[in-house]
């Protein structure tokens, strides 16, 4: 279809604006210390069209002094009764960050995963799964790209740890019970922005980007920003190849009394040979990780996506202390792959593979209207909101699945086989045109006060959100609606901050998660054969969380901590059948640390511990075990110092550590804990007259081979292969 040829275009566009404003003075981001070595660009246009614009970078830069925090909007950490970070643009590009997950890295509360069967993206926030159909874009769900996310479409990447059902509506995807994530986009700054890099990475992967910005008319008050990017080539990953091409428009306009943004997006995710998680029903003990390097995918298999995406938002201003919002985005994605995960059948690392082909159609609209207004009744403050939500899902879904009796394979020494055909008797819907096999609607509406006492010292929130969810499931090929619900549920929120003084606040917060029921899925026996439920609508459920913290501000160093407990119920497999069966409880702390504590050093990062426990469940053996792929140690903390004497130079380093896991309910098969090193430079100068930064980053310094974690489908576990070490060196150049 010609709707997906858009590659060349973006780069032609990108470049045109690029000779025409060559002339413009532009900067780049510089290390933060106290002496900058280069000039930056100062980002005062707002990304999400409010007045009060992002929240201001931290002492170091690499993260912001609050973020959005749900329909209250940006809210500055102090005030804030939930625990989050807001990591930065400077922070993303210093990292060299490939996508989302790998910027993630480096909060302690969160650790990667995969979804199961497929390569999206998972945040395991609080040991609960975040899918990336749960990203919210600026505040919206579901508009950005299902399975993958370019860095170079964001400004900010958001985590709210905990449940958030109040804050952001329920997750149409049916996950984030343990946190959310909000990517909010680039806007132009009000310096001229014109950036390319290049870099290339181990394997011969290579890479290149166009970012340009530009402000117009008399006060600056209409903007673009163009990012355009290109990634391509075999990775770290013997024969693994990704292809990952993506542009995007963002406008703003500020005018006196209302601001406007949009953001129009292509995006198109080509893997060959992507190494896939690995199945373990079939042992009764986890192999040893193979070398990290080796790639036990077949060289048939691949994974194809391409979403067209957007957004506009706009916030007027009805009086000085009322402000009206409204916002609307859509996603329009195609989806298709042939998919061959092994299974384990020994601890010597024998597997059998068979093909599952999947083809998807899906269309996403979103929206939101809102109000908040501030007003006094005597000694006492009032924040008032007020919001209307609501999201519409429709995918069309296909898949084609060979004998289930497979092919023999090994991890350690992969045999390539030819591509096996698909059977009719496992097949449902037709590939090449997918019928509707889900459509969910969701809609809510809200309302809060958070109200201020004594001087701004203690804020006292209380809120509630009546949401409804609709979702039908219709049978592949048909179309025939087999099984449906329109459930309501109200999600209270309850939160108080009391500013013990002006460097520390104590705060305390009671709120609940509300998703969709989950679709029935998974495997079971050897070999593995799907679930005879499969395709089952469950009915959705709540989870609830209960949290006291603590945060200090130190004016260049800032420290969190927070205790907690949330709950939601246990998805396993008894005999053939996929269910809720029981209850899952994860409780933890937290302890995150962030700034400059001395010029020329910043640090980043955090520990959390978690205990998790299986009860209620109809094996009483499992009931007080663990659940699948949450450790009980999380650690996570990076450095960057700015060397003396040679100006522009700053070198980093990060550990990551993670105690062992399960991939099991039983608690018998169990991960190894791993801890991974990471380095990296960056060098600012000059050359020819042009601001130049050079970046270099090895991950996994030590080569280390691991198993990632564990994938958690209706108590199936899966595991996936860390990467090996990997090399990535790039160059960007201010014009």
């Amino acid at each position: 279809m010609s709707t997906f040829r858009l590659a060349p275009t973006p780069f032609a566009l990108a470049a045109f604006l690029l000779a025409s404003g060559a002339h413009a003075q532009t900067a780049q981001s510089a290390p933060a210390s106290d002496a900058p070595v280069m000039p930056t660009v100062t980002v005062s246009a707002s990304a999400d069209a409010s007045v009060e614009g992002l929240s201001r970078p931290y002492a170091g830069g690499q993260v912001a002094r609050g973020g959005r925090v749900g329909i209250f909007g940006a809210v500055d950490m102090m005030d804030s009764a939930f625990s989050g970070t807001s990591y930065t643009q400077q922070f993303i590009a210093d990292q060299q960050a490939r996508s989302v997950g790998d910027l993630l890295q480096s909060d302690p509360a969160v650790r990667m995963s995969r979804g199961y069967g497929n390569f999206q993206e998972v945040y395991v926030i609080r040991g609960f799964a975040l899918d990336s159909d749960d990203v919210a874009y600026n505040g919206l769900y579901g508009v950005l790209p299902r399975q993958y996310v370019s860095p170079e479409l964001l400004e900010r990447v958001e985590v709210l740890r905990g449940a958030s059902a109040f804050l952001n509506g329920a997750a149409p995807g049916g996950s984030g019970i343990g946190g959310a994530v909000n990517l909010m986009p680039k806007r132009a700054g009000n310096t001229p922005l014109t950036e390319v890099t290049v870099g290339v990475e181990s394997g011969g992967h290579s890479y290149a980007a166009i970012d340009v910005a530009r402000r117009f008319g008399e006060q600056q008050e209409f903007g673009v920003r163009i990012n355009a990017a290109k990634r391509q080539g075999e990775t770290s990953i013997k024969h693994e190849d990704h292809d990952v091409s993506m542009f995007s428009v963002g406008l703003d306009y500020r005018g006196r009394d209302f601001r406007v943004s949009a953001d129009a997006g292509y995006q198109n995710f080509d893997l060959t040979a992507p190494r896939p998680s690995v199945a373990t029903s079939g042992v009764a003990v986890l192999p040893s990780a193979p070398d990290a390097s080796r790639n036990f995918a077949q060289p048939w298999s691949f994974s194809k996506e391409r979403d067209v995406f957007g957004t506009a938002r706009a916030e007027y201003d009805l009086t000085r202390n009322i402000v009206a919002w409204a916002a609307f985005g859509t996603r329009a994605t195609k989806e298709s792959n042939s998919l061959a995960n092994p299974s384990l059948t020994s601890t010597n690392g024998d597997a059998s593979v068979y093909r599952f082909d999947n083809a998807r159609k899906q269309d996403i609209r979103t929206g939101e209207v809102g109000v908040r207004a501030k007003l006094q009744t005597g000694a006492v403050k009032h924040t008032l909101v007020a919001s209307w939500s609501g999201h519409w899902n429709e995918a069309k879904n296909a898949y084609a699945i060979s004998d289930y009796a497979g092919l023999p394979t090994n991890i350690y020494a992969p045999v390539d086989r030819l591509m096996p055909p698909t059977l009719a008797a496992n097949s449902g819907g037709v590939m090449s045109d997918p019928r509707l096999t889900q459509k969910t609607i969701l809609t809510s509406y809200a309302l809060a006060d958070t109200m201020a006492f004594l001087d701004d010292t203690v804020l006292v929130t209380v809120g509630a959100r009546r949401q409804q969810i609709r979702d039908a499931a219709y049978a592949y090929g048909t179309a025939v609606q087999y099984a449906y619900y329109d459930k309501s549920a109200t999600t209270p929120v309850a939160g108080i901050v009391y500013k013990a003084s002006k460097a520390v606040s104590l705060y305390a917060n009671y709120i609940e998660a509300l998703v969709k029921g989950p679709v029935a899925s998974g495997t079971y026996g050897t070999p593995p054969q799907l679930v005879s439920n499969n395709g089952e609508v469950f009915a959705p459920y709540k989870s609830r969380q209960k949290e006291v913290g603590v945060k200090y501000d130190g004016g260049r160093l800032g420290v969190t901590a927070a205790l907690f407990t949330i709950d939601q119920p246990l998805l396993a497999v008894r005999g053939t059948e996929a269910g809720l069966f029981g209850q899952q409880r994860n409780r933890g702390l937290e302890l995150s640390v962030f700034g400059a504590p001395v010029t020329g050093v910043r640090l980043l990062g955090g520990l959390t511990w978690l205990d998790t426990e299986q009860s209620g469940t109809d094996v009483a053996a499992n009931n007080g075990k663990k659940v699948i792929g949450a450790p009980e140690t999380q650690l996570s903390l990076g450095a960057e110092w700015d060397v003396p004497g040679l100006s522009g130079l700053s070198l980093n380093a990060r550990t990551v550590y993670t105690s062992t896991q399960y991939a099991d309910l039983a608690n018998t098969k169990q991960l190894p804990s791993w801890t991974r090193v990471d380095i990296g430079a960056r060098y600012l100068t000059q050359v020819a007259g042009r601001d130049v930064t050079l970046r270099a980053r090895v991950d996994n310094l030590f080569d280390r081979n691991y198993w990632a974690s564990a994938v958690s489908s209706f108590g199936a576990g899966s595991l996936v292969l860390a990467s090996p070490r990997t090399v990535a060196v790039s160059a960007s150049v201010a014009f």
